[in-house]
């Protein structure tokens, strides 16, 4: 006697949630999410560079005719200082070029580019450059490196925001997607039902179908926005430095995040859903 097929959609799923449209949902969502956290890494990665890159540097403008080598070897050897270095005219001209053009020709002043160990010894280091070279004047960087960097984390404070958002609206659309899935094959449930299929079972058959279809989506998605990224990097990479380092882990977990997701809200649906069954 030949052995029954097996049937693996009982409820007759696939026609039900559709196979298309729930993962081009999914697939947006999960775009936004990487663009998200994308830009999460990439304002870490400014408020460290701020933080750790300019905030740890000064510039001291010497008396005119000050020669500025041996004044750098004097300020080299104050405590909290990495490195001090004598800043030729080329140097000044490059530096000075967005503001005032070609000043290859202007009196410059020396200056002296002073590196410290810490951040913590700006102020410790420009009063010893001050009681060494009288008339010095000594700009830091902290001020304005503290402001940029209270922006640099505001915008990553919104960019967990936005990811937190993407994931509420998701799930949203994940409930929907299933309760229209109930709805559709609303007949076919409460026969099962009646028969003795269990809400658990049942349930289940849901959230297999979501998750799948949402895990199928978040791919897609992911995939999308790596092109968006590295574009990104790029662009950032004057501000970066190396460019945007990828947040591979973070957007990989993104796939599994949104099949769980979709798995407890379809589970969840359906379970209140047979609840209010007879």
């Amino acid at each position: 006697m030949a052995k029954p097929a097996r049937v693996r959609d009982p409820l007759g799923l696939r026609r039900a949630v559709s196979g298309w449209l729930l993962p081009a949902l999914v697939a947006a969502m999960a775009l936004l999410a990487a663009i998200a956290l994308g830009g999460a890494e990439a304002a870490e990665a400014l408020a460290r560079r701020w933080e750790g890159g300019a905030a740890a540097a000064m510039l001291v403008q010497l008396q005119p005719g000050l020669d500025p080598v041996p004044a750098a070897e004097q300020v080299a050897t104050l405590p909290g200082v990495a490195e001090a270095i004598a800043m030729d005219r080329e140097r000044l001209s490059a530096l000075l070029h967005p503001w005032l053009g070609d000043a290859s020709g202007l009196p410059l002043p020396p200056m002296i580019e002073v590196r410290l160990t810490h951040v913590r010894e700006a102020d410790i280091v420009a009063q010893g450059i001050a009681e060494m070279l009288p008339g010095a004047q000594v700009e830091q960087h902290g001020v304005w490196v503290a402001r940029l960097s209270a922006l640099a984390r505001s915008l990553q404070a919104m960019a967990w925001m936005t990811l937190a958002l993407v994931g509420g609206l998701a799930t949203a659309i994940l409930a929907v997607a299933t309760r229209a899935g109930i709805a559709a094959r609303r007949d076919t449930i409460t026969i099962l039902h009646e028969l003795g299929a269990t809400d658990g079972t049942i349930a289940r058959h849901f959230a297999k179908r979501v998750a799948w279809l949402a895990a199928c989506g978040a791919s897609i998605g992911v995939a999308e926005a790596l092109p968006l990224l590295f574009a990104l990097g790029r662009m950032a990479s004057p501000l970066l430095g190396d460019g945007l380092e990828m947040p591979w882990l973070a957007l990989l977990a993104l796939i599994p995040a949104a099949a769980l997701i979709a798995w407890f809200t379809a589970l969840s649906a359906v379970r209140m859903w047979l609840k209010r069954l007879p």
